[in-house]
């Protein structure tokens, strides 16, 4: 591999070697993830991204970069190959994979084979695009499935971290859900798990949930729309209560579950049935990240977009003020969403309880800020403008503004 010129965009900034697990932060700027986790442990200055000097909390989300990681491991795969030696490795790993894959059909053999396979993605990218050609993931879905129908937990720990080490295309979840009907209910189930299942480790039990709620999200991502209109109502119970229970990386990848999801009126009813709009308002109210509020507004938009949504919505006493608090805070995105929602709300469900709340927790004050800070002709300041001059009559007698907020306005 010396000898051939490596493509710069595969170079960590700071380590300076290929990433081996190529991770994007919140400045936009890519590293291998060891590197930038040892930068915000040890650096002095380990609060500032090194490439732009932008501000990065340690606490923030990396996001991993799997098509930088496929070229990284399609190019390493390539090189490699060209040597001798090289292809004496290759076809050696290949060897040991296709035994191993082969072992995992056997009962008595599959939860050793699977530690063996695990052990070695964990290692080496080399052997996750190995595994890959020999077919591991169609042997750990049907190892998955096999869990799930005999209710056991035995090999499930393994065959989830693998089936997240090595990562499944966009391809091969439209063969898998065509093959495997249950794979589905089975991720579903895996969620579900409690300790009564005969695991203490709460850690494992968590991180079992997490590969499965990112599993999750690939196959309901590429889905075709005969499977999402198969979901039922137990499957949106399941994702709203154990999202929250995941960390923030987690409860992301539940809730692109849910707006992938929603936009089908009849999954939309039984996400509003299962309390998602409720849970949602109070996963905001406890101020999490902005990726986190730029979903939770997206999905919230959706639900509100039929009369139980909104009801469900105005039932709870903080939403109105916090869809209020979030525009101007978070990001365009949310302010965006944020003024939908609140359009919805003035438009279908607008009573005069509801408009007065609105006065008295300061969405009309927000409204108006909307117009003065926007540009002329931006969908903010229209959707302000329209909600406005929708109840401006109301709004311009209520006592608890000050009426020159809205003497300019044109009702």
């Amino acid at each position: 591999m010396d000898d051939h010129e490596i493509p710069h965009h595969f170079i960590c900034p700071i380590s300076l070697q290929i990433m081996k697990d190529p991770v994007t932060v919140a400045t936009g700027i890519t590293y291998d993830r060891d590197s930038i986790q040892r930068w915000q442990s040890h650096g002095q200055n380990n609060t500032i991204c090194p490439v732009t000097n932008q501000p990065l909390p340690i606490a923030s989300d990396f996001t991993p970069n799997h098509n930088l990681r496929r070229l990284i491991e399609a190019w390493c795969v390539s090189v490699s190959n060209e040597s001798p030696q090289a292809k004496e490795t290759s076809l050696e790993m290949k060897v040991l994979a296709i035994n191993l894959v082969k072992k995992l059909k056997l009962r008595e053999t599959q939860l050793e084979s699977l530690k063996s396979i695990e052990s070695l993605v964990v290692e080496s990218e080399q052997y996750r695009f190995c595994f890959k050609e020999v077919g591991v993931v169609r042997a750990l879905v049907k190892v998955l499935v096999s869990c799930y129908r005999d209710s056991k937990i035995v090999c499930l720990k393994e065959a989830l971290n693998v089936l997240y080490l090595v990562r499944i295309t966009p391809d091969e979840t439209c063969v898998i859900l065509s093959e495997y009907d249950r794979i589905m209910s089975s991720l579903t189930w895996v969620l579900d798990l409690d300790r009564n299942n005969g695991c203490d480790d709460i850690d494992i039990y968590t991180t079992m949930k997490f590969h499965a709620i990112v599993l999750l999200k690939d196959f309901i991502h590429n889905a075709k729309p005969h499977v999402l209109e198969r979901l039922n109502r137990d499957f949106f119970k399941t994702i709203v209560r154990e999202s929250k229970h995941l960390g923030q990386a987690g409860m992301k990848e539940g809730l692109r579950v849910m707006l992938t999801t929603c936009t089908w009126p009849r999954n939309c009813s039984m996400m509003i049935e299962s309390g998602a709009i409720f849970a949602l308002i109070e996963l905001e109210l406890g101020s999490p990240e902005k990726a986190i509020t730029e979903l939770i507004m997206g999905v919230l938009f959706h639900l509100c977009s039929s009369a139980d949504g909104r009801a469900q919505f105005l039932a709870h006493a903080a939403s109105i003020a916090m869809i209020t608090k979030r525009i101007g805070k978070v990001s365009p995105k949310v302010d965006e969403r944020a003024l939908m929602i609140i359009s919805l709300i003035s438009k279908f469900s607008a009573t005069d309880g509801v408009l007065q709340e609105m006065a008295r927790v300061g969405t009309v004050e927000k409204l108006c800020m909307v117009l003065q800070v926007n540009g002329r002709h931006s969908y903010p300041r229209d959707k302000a403008r329209e909600i406005l001059k929708r109840h401006s009559n109301v709004w311009k007698d209520s006592p608890c503004l000050d009426v020159t907020l809205l003497t300019w306005y044109p009702s």
